[in-house]
């Protein structure tokens, strides 16, 4: 009877343990998401489009320099990624980066060899296209998880387009369910600002504090841009036009390069709508900074740089 007991007492708390590892399982992010604040590594977000040698020679700088930087490239964003992969990483490696692009699936997005090419790499590249497809091949992988932690260990992370927009733990997808709003047109693409109208999945998260959009004044993004910083939080997103970066230090402050600007929605002193399906807002914060200027997302003061 005693030994009835405590056979019963036993199963019981190896199913407590087994519905706690399925529970844990089925949280499980995309990738073990640093803090941005705590990342020791840099991010180096491009907006998209032709990218100016000035800012692929700093990426590679960020990752050590020349003779010193090992970059991975990952391009599966895109459908021709094959190449473009190998075209980028014969770039890196014409500025003196030990540089390889890796194409992976998410069914070997678990494997040593990949992992451990990541854990000695001082940079990783995420190349443009669809975002989802890049989150789809890593997503939850234990090559994200190395990426995140090398990322808080002092390696720089960078991306452009779709590699942008997988930075961010809220991750614009591209795809909008209302185009039009309540007079559909499906050519008027982006011509609201409404409240569950974006589409948005998981990102990567190595940036956790502000939302990021790409190729922003080119295709003109603002008014997606503005509904979910209006609807979600952080209440914080940046929007990066082409041939421009954001560049994520160490101490969590932001700098603009490149050709263009970027441009800063910041909602979290404001007032916003909590009802109805047009978003409205008071006291939102915009900033429009070209290169050299900075923004401190802690204490959200902004400079020109030129000032």
């Amino acid at each position: 009877m005693h030994c009835s007991r405590l056979s019963r007492r036993s199963l019981l708390a190896l199913a407590f343990v087994l519905a706690s590892a399925v529970t844990s399982a089925a949280s499980t992010p995309l990738a073990a998401q640093p803090s941005t604040a705590s990342a020791k590594g840099s991010l180096y977000i491009v907006g998209g489009g032709p990218q100016p040698a000035a800012l692929v020679r700093e990426f590679v700088d960020l990752a050590g320099g020349s003779g010193q930087a090992r970059i991975v490239v990952f391009a599966m964003a895109s459908a021709d990624g094959k190449a473009s992969g190998e075209d980028k990483a014969k770039q890196l490696r014409g500025l003196g980066a030990d540089a390889v692009s890796i194409w992976v699936q998410r069914d070997g997005a678990d494997a040593d060899s990949i992992v451990q090419a990541v854990q000695r790499a001082t940079g990783v590249w995420f190349g443009g296209g669809d975002q989802s497809k890049l989150t789809a091949a890593l997503g939850g992988s234990r090559t994200a998880a190395a990426i995140a932690e090398r990322y808080r260990g002092g390696a720089v992370i960078g991306g452009t387009s779709a590699g942008a927009a997988v930075m961010s733990a809220v991750m614009i997808t591209g795809d909008e369910k209302r185009p039009g709003g309540t007079r559909p047109d499906t050519a008027l693409t982006l011509g609201t600002i409404d409240r569950d109208n974006i589409t948005t999945a998981e990102g990567f998260g190595l940036i956790d504090n502000a939302i990021i959009d790409q190729h922003f004044l080119r295709r003109r993004r603002h008014n997606r841009l503005i509904s979910i910083v209006l609807e979600r939080e952080p209440h914080l997103g940046i929007g990066i036009d082409e041939s421009t970066a954001l560049i994520v230090g160490p101490d969590g402050t932001w700098r603009i390069v490149g050709a263009s600007v970027a441009v800063i929605y910041d909602a979290r002193r404001g007032t916003i709508t909590k009802s109805g399906t047009t978003l409205g807002a008071t006291g939102v914060t915009m900033h429009v900074l070209p290169a050299g200027g900075t923004f401190n997302p802690k204490s959200g003061t902004a400079s020109l740089g030129h000032e």
